[in-house]
């Protein structure tokens, strides 16, 4: 009962942060638009922004939203056979239907519970496939170290490209908090005095700690899952591995681009200032909300502000990007893993873990 009631009180957290900076933004942009009313002499019983919202989802040319989730599903393909080549090396030689469908489920869960996702995807594949869940946790980890490495090489590339708008932006929106002296404040000197004084404790204390059950749970856990980790390493098709790491990204950032095709005032933005306006989405995406809900569509608003876009467009479009992927996308691939992943399991007997020769 009570790890539910934390669960439900964590649901509504996150929940509620992405309800709150969702709720803001709206109130600001309605705001401006009241005000472009007043300026532009329109009624204000004809100023309606929520309308303006249900105009710009109508607008929108659907064929290249139907693209947009075509490249969503092969960046998942990606994906899945990316994961299958860091499996492989272990012995595991899952099905691919259970590969793709427990990937749609983390996604899913991401909705519900940032970042828990991961934790979904490897707890379910290793259900149905009877495989050890730390070590495919331990391959996701890798998975999600060579999407941060990606996600590195992108914003590079988008500086670099982009690097007068970018800086400019950077140097406007830099904290001049963040130059006053972060360690010098009190409670951060306690909080690493602290860490340091139970770190004296643990090795002074180190052979018992070790001894007891717990602490040798834990060390088998962390043995299996740096097996995972370090699955990488052996994998016997490094081109094919680079290559879907790169498709993977590629097809991210055609969403992004594709987005911007379909919506009127954005559909004039090339692909460069799309490249930027997916960085931005990124960055959105990471900040703990379900999906990015909330923090994605603010950022995705700042990065189309540096191309003039104004505050109800941004918004709107924000939202078209929101719902494309994570409702017409996630939802209803996750609601579909719900329902299959049961079915297709009823009778399956995964094979015993086989290495093959020179792994």
């Amino acid at each position: 009962m009570k790890q539910r009631i934390n669960s439900l009180l964590k649901l509504t957290l996150f929940f509620g942060i992405g309800f709150l900076i969702l709720y803001l933004l709206y109130n600001s942009q309605n705001k401006a638009y009241q005000a472009q009313c007043q300026i532009d002499g329109i009624p204000s019983d004809e100023c309606d922004f929520l309308g303006k919202l249900f105009a710009d989802f109508a607008s929108v040319n659907y064929w290249w939203i139907a693209a947009i989730l075509v490249v969503y599903f092969i960046s998942n393909i990606n994906r899945m056979i990316r994961w299958k080549m860091l499996l492989k090396p272990m012995g595991f030689h899952p099905t691919y239907l259970n590969m793709y469908f427990t990937i749609m489920l983390g996604y899913f869960a991401n909705l519900g519970f940032p970042r828990m996702g991961e934790v979904v995807r490897a707890g379910a594949l290793a259900r149905y496939e009877k495989l050890p869940a730390e070590k495919v946790m331990g391959t996701i980890v890798t998975d999600r170290i060579f999407d941060l490495i990606s996600l590195i090489l992108v914003v590079g590339l988008a500086f670099i490209l982009e690097f007068d708008t970018l800086w400019g932006w950077l140097s406007t929106n830099a904290s001049a908090g963040e130059k006053a002296g972060f360690f010098t404040q009190t409670w951060v000197q306690l909080l690493l005095g602290f860490i340091v004084i139970m770190g004296v404790v643990a090795w002074v204390l180190r052979k018992r700690l070790m001894a007891l059950p717990v602490f040798l749970k834990i060390k088998n856990l962390l043995i299996g899952f740096g097996e995972g980790l370090l699955s990488v390493r052996k994998v016997d098709q490094p081109f094919w591995f680079v290559f879907h790491s790169v498709s993977i990204w590629v097809m991210y950032f055609l969403m992004a681009y594709f987005c911007l095709l379909s919506f009127g005032p954005t559909a004039h933005l090339g692909p460069i200032a799309a490249l930027l306006v997916f960085v931005f989405g990124a960055f959105g995406i990471v900040i703990p909300s379900p999906g990015g809900m909330g923090s994605y569509h603010f950022l995705v608003m700042v990065g189309l502000a540096l191309y003039g876009i104004g505050g109800g467009d941004s918004f709107s479009l924000a939202n078209i990007m929101f719902f494309s992927v994570n409702i017409f996308g996630n939802v209803f691939w996750g609601i579909l893993a719900l329902i299959i992943l049961p079915i297709i399991n009823r009778e399956y007997n995964p094979q015993e873990p086989v290495l093959e020769s020179g792994s």
